[in-house]
């Protein structure tokens, strides 16, 4: 596999990928609510499941597991997608 350094939307990211969080354009209580589970940015992640459609996704924030659905997914920006 190879690195990629440009950013993407977590909701483009593909099952099994890990990739580094570089920036979250959340705000008010969901962006509170991704940062106390450990989501922000230079956090490395994984990508464990995402429904057929895309509408959900499961990640691996360190020893949290987080379901975010496909809008909040569309506002975090990762790099190094790997």
């Amino acid at each position: 596999m190879t690195e990629k350094s440009t950013m993407t939307l977590l909701s483009a990211c593909s099952k099994g990928g890990m990739a580094t969080v570089c920036k979250i354009n959340a705000t008010g209580p969901l962006k509170q609510r991704l940062v106390s589970f450990g989501l922000m940015r230079g956090v490395d992640l994984i990508m464990l499941e995402c429904s057929p459609t895309k509408s959900t996704f499961e990640i691996k924030v360190g020893n949290v597991n987080l379901a975010l659905r496909k809008e909040e997914a569309a506002l975090i920006e990762v790099c190094n997608v790997r």
